[in-house]
This record gives C-alpha cells, sequence and structure tokens, in this order.
C-alpha cells in the first residue's frame, strides 16, 4: 500500500475516535429536565439570564439557547426592562462552553450539529446588537460557548476565581463563537497567542487582557447585582457608574503585573508571522525557556486546527461579527465534514494525515508533512467551506472527521 492509501486509510481509522474527542468537548449529558436548564427572570429593573447547570459547569445546550435568545428579545422590546444580566448558577463556572446532547441528537446528528452551531451564532449576533445594556458576571470557567455569551456584550465582570480559555486548538477545533472577531483585537498579538495556546487567563488577568471590561472581588458580586437590579430607570451610564464604583474599591490582584507583561513584546513578534510554521520557527530560534514551553504546547495542538485558526483570525481582523460569525459557521460545518477531504484527495494527492490518538483523555496529533508550508494549508474560506457545509448536510455524523485542508 503506497503512502497515499495509508494516509487515507488512517484517516478513516480514526475518525470515530476523533468525533468522541469532539462531542467530549462539547460535553454530551442525556438529562431531560430541560425547563430548569436556564432560568430567565424579570427581577427589579433587569432580566435575569442564569445558566442553570452547575453539574455539568452551565454548558450551552440548543434548548438554552433558544430560550435565551427568544427572551432577550423580548426583553429588548419590553420598555420595563432596563438591562440585561447572565450569570452561572454555583461558584465553579459561568459557562465551560457548549453541551449537544445525545437525546436531542439522537438519529439527526448532522442536523442538530448545523443547528446547534447556527442558532448559538445568531446568540452571539444578537447580544452584541441588543438595544439594552448586557451585562455578563463572568465568574468562574468562561470557555467557548460561554465566551460567546459574555464577550459581545456591553459589560463583563471578573472576579478572582475567573478562569478565561479558547481551548479549541487541542481538540481539533478552532475559537468560534466570534472569537475570529473579538481575539485579533486584543492588545497586540495576545488574542493570537490564546487562541493558538489555549492559554488561561485567571482573575484580574482577565480584566487587564480585555475580556473582562471590570474587576470585582468575588464576595461582592452578590452586592453588585443587588445594587443593578435597585436601579430606576437607569441608563446605561447610571450602569457603568455602579460597575467602576465596584470596581475602583476591589483590591484583589491590583499589585499583581499582568501574567504575560514580561513577554508581550516577544508574543508580539513570535506571532506576528503569517503562518504556524514561522511561528514554530520563530519559538524554536528564541529558545528561552517560556518560548520552548510554548512550543511544546502548540506541538501538542492539532496542526490543522492551528492553521485554520491563524487564518480564521487573520481574516476576520478586518471583518466585522456579522461577517465573522458566518465565516465560521461555514467553518464549524466544514470541520464536521468528510465530504470536503473525499473531494480534495480525488482532486489532489494527500501529501500529509493527521492521526488523533487518546491517552490519558487528551488527544495527540502527528502530521506526516509538519514543517513544510505547502503541504497543508487552511482551506479558502469562501467557497470551498460553503460546499463543505453543503455537502455536511447530507452526511451522517460518523462521517466527521478532522481534515479540512487545501492539499497540494
Amino acid at each position: 500500500m503506497g503512502q497515499q492509501g495509508l494516509c487515507r486509510l488512517m484517516l478513516r481509522f480514526n475518525l470515530y475516535k476523533r468525533t468522541n474527542i469532539i462531542l467530549q468537548h462539547l460535553k454530551m449529558s442525556q438529562r431531560t429536565d430541560a425547563a430548569a436548564e436556564v432560568l430567565l427572570e424579570r427581577k427589579g429593573c433587569a432580566g435575569v439570564i442564569t445558566l442553570n447547570r452547575p453539574r455539568f459547569l452551565n454548558t450551552l445546550t440548543l434548548n438554552m439557547v433558544q430560550q435565551v435568545y427568544a427572551q432577550l428579545k423580548k426583553w429588548e422590546q419590553d420598555p420595563e426592562t432596563f438591562l440585561i444580566i447572565i450569570k452561572g448558577a454555583g461558584e465553579k463556572a459561568f459557562c465551560a462552553g457548549g453541551d449537544i446532547r445525545v437525546s436531542e441528537a439522537r438519529n439527526t446528528n448532522q442536523e442538530m450539529l448545523r443547528v446547534f452551531f447556527r442558532d448559538e451564532y445568531i446568540l452571539n449576533n444578537a447580544i452584541d446588537s441588543c438595544q439594552k445594556p448586557y451585562i455578563a458576571l463572568i465568574h468562574g470557567i468562561t470557555m467557548g460557548g460561554g465566551a460567546g455569551v459574555s464577550v459581545h456584550g456591553h459589560f463583563r465582570v471578573a472576579t478572582e476565581k475567573s478562569v478565561f480559555a479558547m481551548p479549541e486548538t487541542a481538540i481539533g477545533l478552532f475559537p468560534d463563537v466570534g472569537g475570529g472577531y473579538f481575539l485579533p483585537r486584543l492588545q497586540g498579538k495576545l488574542g493570537y497567542f490564546l487562541a493558538l495556546t489555549g492559554f488561561r487567563l485567571k482573575g484580574r488577568d482577565v480584566y487587564t487582557a480585555g475580556i473582562a471590561t471590570h474587576f470585582v472581588d468575588f464576595e461582592k458580586l452578590g452586592m453588585l447585582e443587588e445594587d443593578l437590579l435597585a436601579l430606576k430607570s437607569p441608563s446605561k451610564e447610571n450602569i457603568a457608574d455602579v460597575l467602576e464604583t465596584y470596581h475602583a474599591k476591589s483590591k484583589i490582584g491590583q499589585d499583581k503585573p499582568f501574567v504575560l507583561e514580561e513577554h508581550m513584546d516577544k508574543i508580539n513578534s513570535w506571532f506576528s508571522a503569517n503562518t504556524v510554521e514561522q511561528i514554530v520557527d520563530n519559538l524554536q530560534q528564541d529558545g528561552s525557556s517560556f518560548a520552548l514551553e510554548q512550543l511544546k504546547v502548540i506541538n501538542k495542538m492539532s496542526p490543522t486546527s492551528l492553521k485554520i485558526t491563524l487564518r480564521q483570525l487573520m481574516e476576520g481582523s478586518s471583518k466585522t461579527l456579522p461577517e465573522v460569525l458566518t465565516m465560521e459557521y461555514r467553518l464549524s460545518q466544514a470541520c464536521m465534514a468528510m465530504t470536503l477531504v473525499k473531494a480534495l484527495g480525488q482532486l489532489q494527492p494527500l501529501k500529509g494525515a493527521f492521526v488523533l490518538l487518546q491517552k490519558a483523555r487528551k488527544p495527540l496529533f502527528f502530521c506526516t508533512a509538519w514543517g513544510n508550508p505547502s503541504h497543508v494549508e487552511p482551506c479558502h474560506l469562501p467557497l470551498c467551506l460553503y460546499l463543505a457545509a453543503q455537502h455536511c448536510l447530507e452526511k451522517k455524523l460518523h462521517d466527521v472527521i478532522s481534515s479540512i485542508c487545501k492539499w497540494h
């Protein structure tokens, strides 16, 4: 069997395992108490959204996404609702990402994936365009889909227990929910660094990085919410004044420098490269302990995801949020489609293969062509991803694979 045939066999052989990793990341569950998954309440002058799945780190289900969107639109038109607050139940997490449930996806897996990503991105855009002040209390774990229902709002309040990350490159996806919009707009190349390495920001660093707009001590978070609810017909400026008052009183971590402060000049230099290969070369040539640590992390990520993510952020840096979400929807469907690689494989000989192994619950990726930029590149977004998304609708979930590349 030649290299081309072996590569194809390896891709197909690892398909099922790769699919499981992706779905594990989306934290599947079979809970049926959908009515209690999210609480939508009018309190005082505000509409309050509580993501109510603390056992599952408040991960988002399709039902939750649809309920929040519908209520958001109602409150936006309600003259008695002056602000909207979103928070997570429990003390561990605001929202740790998306959750595609087995019970909902049964027999219609591909359609479920299409609808989930579509409705999630529609909600992300609705939050960005919401006419009422939108306040996200991002205490605890805030990752993936949790970023999508927070960062696009007017105000984001972090605490000393906040943990923010976009870890998608570790499981063969990309930082979606508008990540292609907000990440490249962070200071310097910080967003590129966070996207490609999955680096976790904690506590006040979430504020310093620009993810949060305010920082409040966790023990004062309940008081802050009460004061916001007690406002009488508040303007956006009134709300900002309350948040600023609490922010100014917080001293936790105030004297500590930003965790990446001493490395930012190098991060800006390393991650200014236009290819993943050049970023890897930059890290290798630097040779410092921090550079080698990041190189070690990147080498554990999916090469395909790294390339897609870099292209995603480069494209997104000059697009509007709706344009980015459209691009990311096409990407999400292409990531789930076997058809694209099959079609490309018929047009061009395969030059590399990505094989996913599961060891200690962590994916490990190998690429036979890693290091040669001509062998593996992200597919061109407008046409290839559109076609992939169309083909995807006709495929079952077992056709999901990791590689959406342009093979030369």
